[in-house]
């Protein structure tokens, strides 16, 4: 795996043939599951996709599932939620990071590019709308997970593609 700063990422995605561009990836990282969702074709929307079980035993079964993904579903880029507003050294920054480095030591990610998006507040806004239907604690966080890697993949499509529109048209 191979970080790549933001707009690059989109920048060398956009360079490519459209039939060749593939999917994004995003992933919101958590001590016990990682949500995840999928761009469209066009990467303008995301979408829902499931949730993975992480535990530090089962690092392998993770990259071989993230190799499935990238080969089934074309994906050329991870999108990775990442908490800028606190220190480095949050909990949840740590987590984040222990992920992507014990990702990077399997060796099975080698051709995947990722970057890292701002990654505030996603679970609680989701929380927060899904509190009125009483969900069953498991099935309400695996919804929450899951779509707070959608918050996170959507911001950056929309500012990606935002960015991309004004510089043609300046």
């Amino acid at each position: 795996m191979k970080y790549v700063k933001p707009f690059n990422l989109f920048q060398d995605l956009m360079k490519t043939k459209p039939l060749e561009r593939g999917r994004l990836l995003g992933l919101d990282v958590g001590d016990k599951y990682v949500g995840l969702a999928v761009s469209d074709a066009n990467n303008k929307i995301a979408s829902p996709l499931s949730v993975l079980l992480r535990k530090k035993t089962n690092i392998d079964l993770m990259a071989g599932d993230f190799q499935n993904l990238v080969s089934e579903l074309s994906l050329k880029g991870f999108i990775i939620g990442y908490p800028f507003d606190r220190s480095r050294s949050s909990p949840d920054a740590v987590q984040v990071k222990l992920l992507i480095d014990d990702l990077c030591k399997t060796g099975r990610l080698e051709g995947v590019r990722y970057t890292f998006w701002d990654e505030c507040f996603t679970s609680k806004n989701v929380e927060l709308l899904l509190k009125p239907l009483n969900l069953h604690p498991l099935l309400a966080k695996t919804m929450i997970d899951k779509f707070a890697a959608v918050g996170i993949l959507q911001g950056y499509l929309d500012y990606v593609n935002r960015t991309l529109v004004l510089k043609s048209a300046g």
